[in-house]
């Protein structure tokens, strides 16, 4: 029944891959005309009318980006000051005072990055206003940029012989306005639907068995869950995320959010293999990220299944069913952490530090890859295209020839713009990490000792870093240090990969598409797919392996040993 849930799975997601991949060529192109187009084009217009914004105008590589860190900083500005008048706006019928500095910052850099990293259980610490015109707001801006970024990409690289990358205000609009918002009102109905609460009310007020008050929050879930899964964002309305019975009610609202999660980023590939006209390479991308995700499946449901070993010693035998909601099962559990880690997203709907270590292991690895598994909105496919781009270097390397990469000549330039857009994420993830280890603050967060204390400290720089979001929890990070540190990992891992994937953009825009001779590489082969998995995995293994040895690998022969370390 797993693998047929899982066949399933990727049936209805293939079915949609190819008309809204056409319908997201459709709404980069300015131009083109869209069925939405009677309804939505005069609001589109009166948009540019308002903000003075010329569509038709197209921007070098240099002007876009430029135009991305104002945008976002401005965003950043927006949240920061929102949260920070929490308690003076509307729509608090709880009271609820505004965040302290450090959290408030934490939280505007997180939802400015797409990060969505929750340091707060949401329905204690944000009012309806704040989730909803704050956060909200962001969760759909946030998701549009990250879009736009790799449409500016995808542009350059089937462009040629032009400056021009697009225009980044005409990209935030439509993507907007045309992509996200007519799918979240759809999902956030199908959500209502399933029991997902959208209103305005106080918490209620339940007496429990023991005669103790408990709060229950209510408030506008349903609008804020569509858009947190449909542009990979991940935060949560409540603490518990999508493991609430308020976020995620059924398993079939289970199933339609892990649908939302990889319903753009798998469209996104198909096209780019039309911008490129070469959809059978779009395809052998696809292809080998899906073989990755299927392989990454297979291995976490496996462990949880097997459970622990030494609840076999005493004669208990079954899956591991700590920290998950038994109305989705070990296997809705486990697909569920490895879509949500495959993207950018960071809902979850259980607790990943409940995992087996090898268990745990594979969301770990998902985000220390970049998320190229699909990867998330926007910065998912931007990140593939990456590996891709290393992937036909070294194949040019190896046969002594210059590479060429759809007809375009990769120079050193381009090899440079990769590899800074691929180093930061490796020095950050491992830098903040070692500085946790190796300091008070760090080490007082971890509720864990030995290997399982230090997969805590990674993932949660790993997830910041990758703009996922989600935690592998057990770790005290409302602190001072770990806001500030976490935020800088966030921004830092936004930008710092950003930046030069906007140059690489610019650059092969530039350059002349020569056709193809015999000596070029064919990148719809078999070989092309093997050789993308091979270079994914063997980075990952080359530059993480030694920090997944401390963690959940030393954990798992641990646990066989029935020790938590040495």
């Amino acid at each position: 029944m797993d693998w047929i849930q899982l066949a399933l799975f990727l049936t209805i997601l293939l079915v949609f891959v190819k008309p809204l991949g056409l319908f997201i060529v459709r709404i980069l192109d300015p131009n083109a005309k869209t069925f939405l187009d009677p309804l939505l084009k005069p609001i589109e217009r009166g948009i540019y009318r308002s903000a003075k914004i010329d569509p038709t105008q197209e921007q070098g590589w240099k002007e876009y980006l430029i135009c991305i860190m104002g945008f976002s900083l401005v965003s950043l500005l927006f949240v920061f000051i929102g949260l920070g008048l929490q308690e003076y706006l509307p729509f608090n019928p709880q009271k609820i005072k505004p965040p302290a500095w450090h959290l408030n910052l934490n939280t505007s850099i997180s939802f400015m990055t797409n990060t969505n990293w929750q340091s707060y259980g949401g329905e204690s610490t944000m009012s309806y206003f704040s989730q909803m015109a704050v956060l909200t707001v962001q969760n759909f801006v946030s998701a549009a940029v990250g879009l736009s970024a790799a449409a500016a990409l995808i542009r350059g690289i089937s462009a040629q012989e032009t400056n021009a990358i697009g225009n980044f205000w005409a990209d935030l609009v439509r993507i907007s306005l045309y992509l996200l918002l007519p799918i979240c009102i759809g999902t956030a109905t199908l959500f209502i639907a399933e029991g997902v609460p959208q209103n305005f009310h106080p918490y209620a007020q339940a007496q429990t068995l023991e005669g103790r008050i408990q709060n229950i929050a209510q408030g506008p879930i349903a609008s804020q869950e569509a858009i947190k899964l449909l542009g990979t964002n991940g935060g949560g309305f409540t603490n518990a995320n999508s493991a609430h019975p308020y976020e995620n009610p059924t398993p079939l609202s289970n199933f339609l959010q892990l649908i939302l999660i990889l319903l753009i980023p798998t469209a996104q590939i198909y096209s780019f293999g039309v911008f490129a006209k070469n959809i059978k390479h779009g395809w052998a991308i696809f292809t080998s990220l899906a073989i990755l995700f299927i392989l990454g499946v297979w291995i976490c449901s496996h462990y949880e299944s097997v459970g622990n070993p030494q609840m076999h010693q005493l004669g208990i035998f079954g899956s591991n069913w700590e920290g998950k909601e038994q109305r989705f099962g070990i296997f809705g559990s486990t697909l569920y952490a490895c879509v949500t880690t495959a993207v950018s997203c960071g809902s979850v709907n259980c607790m990943h530090d409940s995992f087996t270590p090898l268990g745990g292991f594979i969301p770990m690895l998902n985000i220390q890859l970049s998320e190229v598994v699909f990867g998330g909105v926007g910065a998912g496919l931007y990140s593939v295209l990456l590996f891709v781009l290393l992937a036909i270097f070294i194949a040019g390397l190896i046969i002594g020839r210059t590479p060429e990469y759809l007809g375009k000549k990769i120079e050193p330039f381009d090899i440079q713009m990769t590899m800074l857009a691929i180093l930061p994420f490796v020095l950050l993830i491992h830098g903040f990490t070692a500085l946790a280890c190796c300091t008070e603050w760090g080490v007082n967060g971890v509720h864990n000792a030995g290997p399982h204390g230090f997969s805590e400290i990674l993932y949660a720089f790993s997830s910041c870093t990758a703009n996922n979001g989600s935690a592998f929890s057990g770790l005290s990070t409302n602190t001072v240090p770990y806001n500030l540190s976490l935020a800088a990992a966030a921004f830092f891992g936004r930008f710092l990969v950003l930046g030069p994937v906007i140059a690489l953009a610019g650059s092969f825009a530039k350059k002349k598409i020569n056709p193809n001779g015999a000596g070029s590489f064919p990148v719809s082969s078999p070989l092309f797919i093997a050789l993308v998995i091979g270079v994914i995995l063997l980075l990952g293994a080359l530059i993480f392996f030694p920090t997944l040895t401390m963690g959940p690998i030393v954990e798992q022969f641990f646990m066989h040993k029935g020790e938590l370390s040495e």
